[in-house]
């Protein structure tokens, strides 16, 4: 099965607007940290996704985004996710007033964000999004739970460091 999806990383202060998953049966990103996004809906291009999933989970309405990058996930359980990955520095609202119905919302200093419960993949892209201008494509292979067995940066076989650098094998 293929699914689509958005992720977003809104940034404040040198901070990342984090949702803790913990309110949704059956979550895959059960206990784990991550941006803002989710799903397509029919005919949606992959801006209309991102500002419709930002607004429902946050009241934000984002007014300058930008496209980073595509990570194909490999679940290793028959689920293939190619997930948009954008960031976004400009918006309008209160995320104080929204109670997010799949976790809780919480403004993170970036250098702190590879220390919380994330996939291990995840950092990866939280390094790329930090130290890397360029739209990548990053491919994400699991066994079938939380362990990442292959990782490669376009098209080229990367192992991840502890901090999520990636480096060329």
């Amino acid at each position: 099965m293929h699914q689509l999806s958005t992720l977003c990383y809104i940034e404040k202060d040198n901070k990342y607007l984090m949702l803790h998953r913990t309110k949704k049966e059956n979550d895959i990103n059960e206990d784990k940290w991550i941006g803002v996004g989710g799903h397509f809906q029919e005919d949606e291009s992959p801006d209309d996704c991102l500002l419709r999933e930002v607004w429902e989970e946050t009241g934000y309405i984002l007014t300058n985004y930008r496209f980073r990058g595509i990570v194909t996930f490999i679940s290793g359980n028959g689920v293939t996710e190619y997930m948009h990955l954008f960031t976004s520095d400009e918006f309008l609202g209160d995320s104080d007033s929204i109670v997010c119905d799949e976790g809780d919302l919480e403004w993170i200093p970036k250098e702190e964000v590879p220390k919380l419960n994330i996939w291990e993949g995840d950092k990866i892209f939280l390094y790329l999004l930090t130290h890397q201008t360029e739209f990548f494509s990053l491919k994400l292979v699991y066994d079938g739970s939380d362990t990442l067995i292959k990782a490669i940066l376009n098209g080229r076989p990367i192992r991840s460091m502890p901090d999520g650098r990636p480096v060329y094998r």
